[in-house]
């Protein structure tokens, strides 16, 4: 019914995503803000020549300075970080795209890959080949002022227009009291290092401990085509796997800002689809060798997902070990080609072997014979070149494996925004005829997605021949242009559309998002609650749908399948989906999967064996805070506000003198005359 105080001071900001701490071994990086948050004066950079203001002219610092992102580069960041006293906090918003922006490093994970001094000192440190020129680093950063990120909306406007009205300099003119100012709070928790704030978590012995960090990862979502029982762990005998692999994640320099559409999504939508186009080939004519589809999360940070599976192979704590492992092939960045041509990696360090190099030999010639009748080509790349980033890296510091990278890059990455947040569908030109309606983009095949569809089916192919397929069946594998366009348009433009809900589940509502936006690619951190995130959920659950089988059990059953003679929770998982609703009714027809997706812990082991300062597993963490919050309000000059305490000051002496009075004078001035006791009324 009635506005506070504060409501009437502040304008509060909703829509910001803020930069965050992390932490490893050896460093922090990120930005926080001061304890009781900061506060500056609001100046709009319309120019790098701008920024004069904000840094030395501008009479009322501390500036809170809002730019556009294509302002977002890192010369202009390090000045206004080399000037903190006069620059409080910077706010980004988000608008058009640069030509080029990429806030990560020249040589991505270059620290944990396969390329170290000892396996190849040539190769180690991206010597080689640069790998991402366009990296400026930014992401890598340690910013002692808040840094917030801002959607362009009605609170940008809000911003501008108190900016304009209260702020803005005319003709050299100077402000006119009161002045638009911005509060920023992102205290963060932790400091130092990863070692250092698991130190501080541990020492905390009160009922209700507070984490200063919590470990980034997750859920790594596996499938095999033939299933293991889940419970027998170790080598198979007389078992072989061909790995089909792709990375999940992304960041951005504001990580709940990570799209990655060209940096994961490509990748892994290409192996969904591939695994959907092997299913009735496999069904028929079961190949000698299985296939493991492996989805790793948290690759970006130090391949956590990738090096969690090596650890728990080598420790018999997966349900294949090292030896079963017969080939890899690996899903890298495909959806922007520079050509026709995608390109195909391998390590010239473990081919120096004749039987590794035998058999990546086969695994190229199954690749390049899949693409018959397609409107691309597969080309070997220089035998001396290392392999990018990847996931195939982590596999190879354990054991000499036979593998491929596959990539629409021949050297350095072709993705002018490799881990920032333009990143997006904008990137892979996802762009759908203005009259259409949500549902109507959700069916409309895009380009981009009939290119990836021809790559899924080249994939699929390649791997049932790698499998040892009977090569009767490869000309019947085929992708579909019409689920890779549904996925796109999930994962990049709408999660809360309704194919995602047909194949979601109304257990866990991350299919019933009322936000329209697309997923989070970020991979968050390990709570110990083994609840995974929602994109591990939508991938998990597509997974299931494209690769399993529905069955005719109620819900009841599905929960508890094994108290049924035919069912087993050792080889399948089951999971209840939503279903469509039919014509001229309100209720879905839902049903259970039985599947052999699972999800397996992607958490690193670093924090297992207690390494926190591990050179081998990756140590990023996330520091905890109290809470995020940003605000606008009109400050009063330095004058008023020295006028404003020095009467209150005077009004609370005088007060207390009154009081004072009041109190040594009481007898006087509050007595009263007695009356006699006859008295009669």
């Amino acid at each position: 019914c009635c506005n506070s105080v504060a409501q009437k001071i502040y304008v509060e900001l909703n829509n910001t995503v803020p930069c965050v701490r992390l932490l490893n071994a050896t460093h922090q990086i990120g930005c926080q803000s001061s304890i009781s948050g900061d506060t500056g004066v609001i100046h709009v950079l319309e120019s790098e020549a701008d920024l004069e203001w904000p840094l030395s002219k501008g009479p009322n610092p501390p500036y809170m300075v809002l730019l556009e992102s294509s302002l977002f580069t890192k010369s202009i960041m390090m000045k206004m970080k080399n000037a903190s006293s006069r620059v409080a906090g910077v706010v980004v918003v988000q608008k058009t795209s640069p030509p080029e922006f990429s806030p990560h490093t020249t040589c991505p994970n270059e620290n944990t890959g396969v390329y170290t001094e000892t396996y190849d000192h040539n190769l180690a440190h991206c010597n080689t080949t640069v790998w991402n020129p366009r990296g400026n680093g930014l992401s890598y950063e340690e910013f002692d002022s808040p840094v917030f990120s801002l959607k362009e909306d009605n609170e940008t406007e809000v911003i501008k227009q108190c900016y304009f009205d209260h702020n803005r300099v005319v003709n050299g003119s100077g402000l006119q009291y009161p002045l638009c100012a911005m509060q920023l709070f992102s205290h963060m928790h932790a400091v130092t290092d990863t070692a250092t704030c698991m130190r501080r978590s541990s020492m905390d012995f009160s009922t209700s401990p507070v984490m200063v960090c919590d470990p980034l990862g997750g859920y790594n979502v596996c499938a095999f085509i033939r299933p293991y029982n889940s419970t027998a762990f170790g080598h198979k005998e007389n078992e072989s796997v061909v790995i089909a692999a792709a990375r999940l994640d992304s960041r951005a320099f504001f990580l709940e800002d990570s799209t990655g559409a060209e940096g994961s999504v490509s990748g892994f939508v290409t192996l969904l689809a591939a695994a959907q186009a092997l299913r009735e080939a496999t069904q028929e004519a079961p190949p000698t060798r299985n296939i493991l589809f492996a989805f790793f999360h948290g690759e970006v940070f130090d391949y956590i997902g990738s090096s969690r599976m090596v650890y728990d192979m080598k420790n018999n704590m997966f349900v294949i070990d090292l030896d079963n492992v017969h080939s890899i092939l690996e899903i890298g960045q495909v959806a922007v080609r520079s050509g026709t041509n995608l390109f195909l990696h391998s390590d010239p360090v473990s081919r120096r072997n004749n039987t590794v190099h035998d058999e990546v030999t086969n695994l190229v010639k199954n690749l390049q014979s899949s693409t018959a009748g397609l409107n691309f080509s597969l080309v070997e790349t220089d035998f001396s070149q290392p392999l990018p980033p990847s996931s195939f890296q982590r596999l190879l510091r354990a054991r000499a494996i036979p593998g491929i990278v596959l990539a629409d890059h021949q050297t350095d990455i072709n993705n002018r925004y490799y881990e920032s947040f333009y990143d997006n569908a904008a990137h892979l030109n996802l762009t759908y005829p203005s009259n259409l309606s949500p549902e109507e983009q959700l069916e409309f095949v895009t380009d981009t997605a009939k290119s990836l569809t021809e790559v899924a089916t080249a994939v699929a192919r390649a791997l049932f021949k790698q499998a040892g397929g009977n090569n009767s069946q490869v000309n019947k594998i085929n992708a579909d242009p019409k689920t890779v366009t549904q996925m796109l348009y999930g994962f990049l433009v709408r999660s809360n559309n309704s194919w995602f809900q047909v194949l979601g589940s109304s257990l866990r509502c991350v299919f019933c998002l009322s936000e329209p936006n697309p997923p989070q690619y970020y991979v968050g951190v390990a709570k110990s609650s083994h609840q995974a995130n929602a994109l591990t959920y939508l991938v998990q659950y597509l997974l299931a749908n494209l690769t399993g089988t529905a069955t005719n059990l109620t819900q009841s059953q599905c929960k508890k399948p094994d108290e049924l003679p035919n069912e087993s929770t050792y080889l399948y998982s089951y999971l209840w989906v939503q279903g469509v609703v039919p014509p001229n009714s309100t209720q879905r027809e839902s049903f259970c999967v039985r599947t052999a997706v699972r999800l397996v812990k992607a958490v690193s082991p670093a924090f297992d064996l207690g390494d926190y300062i591990s050179k081998e597993y990756s140590t990023w963490t996330k520091s905890q805070w109290k809470f995020i919050k940003a605000r606008i309000f009109l400050v009063a000059s330095r004058d008023l506000e020295m006028l404003t305490l020095g009467v209150g000051v005077a009004v609370l002496f005088t007060s207390l003198l009154v009081t004072y009075f009041v109190r040594t004078k009481a007898d006087v001035l509050f007595s009263s005359v007695r009356e006699p006791n006859n008295a009669a009324y």
